[in-house]
């Protein structure tokens, strides 16, 4: 089993020390979808809400704009996105 969803309100200086700016964007609109993580993730939400499911079991997560979120690798789950999600994001450690 995967670890933990780990979810947390950004400060701008945390932002600026990953250097979150410079990180690709991705966009999706309400919807749901399955997804597995096969290297960690780490995102900045820039705006939407969204809420992610583990299958299997597991705590959900809920996030929105302004918050930083850290998937684990092998994470399976079920993306359930409310209000259209845009977040810088980076794969791998």
């Amino acid at each position: 089993m995967a670890g933990k969803i780990l979810v947390r309100k950004a400060e701008k200086k945390t932002l600026e020390s990953l250097g979150v700016f410079s990180w690709p964007v991705w966009a999706k609109e309400p919807s749901t979808f399955e997804y597995s993580y096969e290297e960690p993730e780490t995102f900045y939400v820039i705006a939407g809400k969204a809420r992610v499911e583990p299958k299997g079991g597991g705590e959900s997560a809920e996030f929105g704009a302004g918050d930083i979120v850290t998937m684990p690798k092998g994470l399976e789950c079920v993306w359930r996105i409310s209000e259209t999600i845009r977040k810088h994001y980076k794969v791998g450690d």
